[in-house]
């Protein structure tokens, strides 16, 4: 009985000073909490993590050099990793077997199948192709991969280069490229949202048919007119920051409208008049005051907007009225597999899009806890 009252005891003290520390928590620390508890928000983040990693050192995780050609494995579909042989034998390090050309006795097209004469084992951190990481450090380090013989967990395309590499390099196109042109919006969206919604007026009236216009013009013939546009002797990087610009700029109304919205409605409360007394300007008010008033609505906006700068620079590339090679990013390789043939023949080309519904869902459930945990007192 003495034990179970001490038992007892100690729960009690643990339930109350965790009572305590939610007490004295921060507005900061007890969304963090309620963020925490959001399973699916955590597995987005989760996954966000490791894809801006796979980004930012691509150099390091793919296998090979992107634009590397191998002539003998042309659309070569993705390798198996095994553990067992073809004799029953158990290995703990994991192999790929060799591959060798066949024809197809029904349609005679070129086939590849495994050639069990030949295993290759898999090593990690192997010596390949030499790149120079950020374009700073050269290296021949790669995170995983065979000592010889082929080794593509993706499949190649029509070229011989390898997919997985092409994958990983292209996240680092897609992904940053949603940061950037998100990063540009938001700042267009919440100064001149927030001009419109302070100021009101003629102001209000001129910003807000701005608006209206870019709303209005229609997406793909003005795209199209921006990739004729676009001189061909141009630098693909040039296209890339150019392309970014464009999104940022067309991707600010809608933030521009709710931030004229919210200050409409908070521009006269008392502490807004308190601070004008105080002799703040109205650069201070709007970024000191309103603005942070409605934080958590922009983190969860900017949390939803990166996805949808990543679908529109997907969406372009695909078109082939946005980015072009030899940039590679997951729109740029789905290009490949526009052609119903090629998607029944080499189904193999289309592992970049799952790349982007992963990246989008990720997005997704990361923008449904931040909105969960704006409110931690809810």
């Amino acid at each position: 009985m003495e034990e179970k009252k001490v038992n007892y005891i100690e729960e009690e003290i643990e339930v109350k000073g965790e009572e305590e520390k939610l007490y004295t928590a921060t507005h900061w620390q007890l969304m963090w909490r309620k963020f925490r508890r959001h399973k699916l928000a955590m597995v987005g983040f989760w996954l966000l993590v490791i894809l801006y990693a796979l980004a930012i050192f691509c150099e390091f995780f793919a296998p090979y050099d992107p634009a590397k050609r191998d002539t003998e494995y042309i659309n070569v579909p993705p390798q198996k990793i095994h553990f067992i042989d073809g004799d029953g034998r158990f290995y703990l390090r994991p192999f790929v077997y060799g591959l060798k050309q066949e024809s197809d006795p029904i349609t005679w097209r070129r086939i590849y199948v495994e050639d069990k004469s030949e295993r290759y084992p898999i090593y990690f951190f192997v010596h390949g192709d030499r790149y120079r990481l950020w374009n700073l450090v050269e290296c021949d380090i790669h995170l995983i991969g065979t000592v010889e013989g082929p080794f593509y967990l993706f499949g190649t395309d029509e070229s011989g280069r390898d997919l997985l590499s092409r994958t990983i390099y292209g996240a680092r196109i897609s992904l940053f490229t949603g940061l950037i042109g998100v990063f540009f919006s938001f700042i267009i969206g919440c100064i001149l949202g927030g001009v419109s919604g302070y100021y009101g007026g003629n102001v209000d009236v001129i910003i807000q048919r701005i608006i209206e216009f870019i709303l209005s013009l229609p997406s793909i013939p003005l795209w199209m007119a921006l990739a004729a546009a676009m001189p061909k002797n141009w630098s693909p990087l040039r296209v890339y920051f150019l392309i970014t610009i464009i999104l940022s700029l067309l991707g600010w109304c809608s933030l521009a409208r709710v931030v004229r919205g919210k200050l409409l409605e908070v521009r006269e409360l008392d502490f807004v008049t308190a601070a004008r007394l105080a002799g703040a300007n109205d650069w201070t008010i709007i970024t000191r005051h309103l603005l942070p008033n409605f934080s958590s609505y922009l983190i969860v906006n900017i949390t939803l907007a990166i996805p949808n700068m990543i679908l529109g620079e997907t969406s372009l590339s695909f078109l082939g009225i946005g980015l072009r090679p030899p940039i590679i990013s997951w729109g740029v390789l789905l290009k490949n597999a526009q052609n119903i043939n090629t998607i029944a023949l080499q189904p193999w080309l289309l592992i970049p899009g799952i790349f982007i519904v992963i990246t989008v869902l990720a997005f997704n459930f990361l923008g449904d806890g931040l909105r969960d945990a704006a409110d931690p007192y809810r």
